[in-house]
């Protein structure tokens, strides 16, 4: 009876996952073996691989990702660590959760009028004699503006591991003579590479198929796998060739997961 009551309430969870999360993949899959016409081919997976500029999209992709990574991750660990011993720790992490219940396309906006030629940093910037800059449609515009949108889906999976640290572990390494770098580095930090590996996740993979701002904030200068799904979608109308790149797309997140799939391992101490 206990399994049969399991089996019921998880059927909602699996119709969910069958009809949002396995169909479209299936569709996309079928999809990328067609070209304009409707005819089963594999000229698409060939076009991708014997093409520069698509070749050339997949690295600036990965290269960005892994620079709004490397990014968030080195303001990200210090944050969760001093959020971490605050008292009114749930006042600041609302902090940082709350830009996460703005609508991404106005936080964009926010940023185009904030480094826009009349905005707010060139205002400041003619203001002490500097002149204005062209901030928008750079690639440190783009890595900016992405690292902050992503920013809180680091610091939570990092805040979540310090807290559940036991304070008696750190405080034995102190007590034995560690110093606090090495007590960061042979007891912190391990036991925190879970929650690492979790962020990294969770901002590694959305910043490959980033569009939105790489075109309002990017401009033509940031060229991604994003962009050129878009691209095929909606204007060229090549679903064929947009489903190739997305199943790529697909493969290459699952290839970022299993690299940084720490479960397994777990974090300890050494």
């Amino acid at each position: 009876m206990s399994e049969k009551k399991h089996l019921f309430f998880a059927l909602p969870y699996y119709l969910w996952l069958a009809l949002f999360v396995i169909a479209p993949l299936v569709l996309i899959f079928y999809q990328s073996f067609l070209n304009l016409h409707g005819q089963f081919t594999v000229q698409n997976y060939l076009a991708f691989a014997q093409s520069s500029v698509y070749l050339k999209m997949t690295f600036n992709s990965v290269w960005y990702a892994f620079l709004i990574t490397g990014l968030t991750l080195i303001i990200a660990y210090p944050v969760a660590y001093i959020i971490a011993q605050f008292k009114s720790r749930d006042f600041w992490l609302a902090l940082v959760i709350l830009p996460t219940w703005i609508n991404l396309l106005l936080k964009t906006y926010a940023f185009i009028g904030i480094l826009g030629e009349k905005g707010s940093i060139n205002t400041f910037l003619r203001f002490i004699g500097l002149g204005s800059h062209q901030l928008l449609f750079t690639d440190a515009s783009f890595i900016l503006v992405a690292a902050y949108i992503e920013l809180p889906f680091m610091i939570l999976p990092i805040y979540n591991a310090i807290v559940a640290i036991k304070p008696s572990l750190i405080n034995a390494s102190l007590d034995l003579g560690a110093s606090r770098f090495q007590t960061f580095r042979r007891v912190i930090w391990p036991l925190t590479k879970n929650g690492v590996a979790a962020g990294i996740q969770a901002v590694f993979i959305p910043s490959l198929s980033l569009f939105m701002i790489t075109r309002l904030i990017g401009g033509n200068r940031v060229i991604t796998l994003g962009t050129a799904i878009e691209e095929h979608f909606l204007t060229t109308q090549n679903w064929g060739m947009g489903s190739t790149i997305g199943v790529v797309l697909v493969v290459a997140m699952l290839i970022v997961m299993l690299l940084t799939d720490d479960s397994k391992k777990g974090g300890r101490a050494k």
